[in-house]
């Protein structure tokens, strides 16, 4: 994935808008992870024991936490998921998230870049994974990412030491 070109697709945002993540200059980050469970809605039959499919909330919980300081590096961050919208939009509330979720309900983006994904209960999801870009370009990737919680945390130190 490293030295890859983010491929120009534009994706629903909690933000109400379309983006085009190929369209952004500087420093990237996106975070991809398979769901956000609901509150009062089960997780699919063996969720836990799919490897990396639990800690979604988490780690955009850490990222929301790690915002401000990766902003400081002049970074912009957005986590996707193959979600609708919908789902996105709630979770980005609930989780009172400073960032964008994206949709990626069509599977455009990730079969674009190849990301890694897996099925259950007859959907497919993207495995956690951790993209850092410049100018379009993936110059760093994280994966598998384990745990999910310290994610946004390594991802803060290797832009510390790389993003100037």
């Amino acid at each position: 994935m490293t030295g890859l070109t983010l491929p120009s697709v534009e994706l629903p945002s909690t933000s109400g808008a379309m983006v085009n993540l190929a369209t952004y200059g500087g420093w990237l980050v996106l975070y991809c992870y398979p769901m956000t469970g609901k509150p009062g809605i089960p997780v699919p039959d063996g969720w836990a024991a799919i490897p990396g499919a639990a800690g979604c909330t988490p780690q955009s919980c850490s990222f929301r936490d790690s915002y401000g300081d990766l902003q400081s590096l002049g970074v912009e961050v957005f986590g996707m998921s193959t979600q609708t919208t919908e789902d996105q939009v709630e979770a980005f509330q609930r989780l009172q998230l400073p960032y964008a979720l994206l949709a990626d309900s069509a599977l455009s983006f990730a079969k674009a870049l190849g990301l890694p994904t897996f099925d259950a209960n007859g959907k497919t999801l993207l495995k956690r994974v951790t993209c850092i870009a410049k100018d379009g370009k993936i110059v760093k990737h994280f994966y598998p990412v384990f745990p999910a919680d310290r994610n946004a945390a390594e991802v803060h130190a290797w832009l510390s030491a790389h993003a100037t």
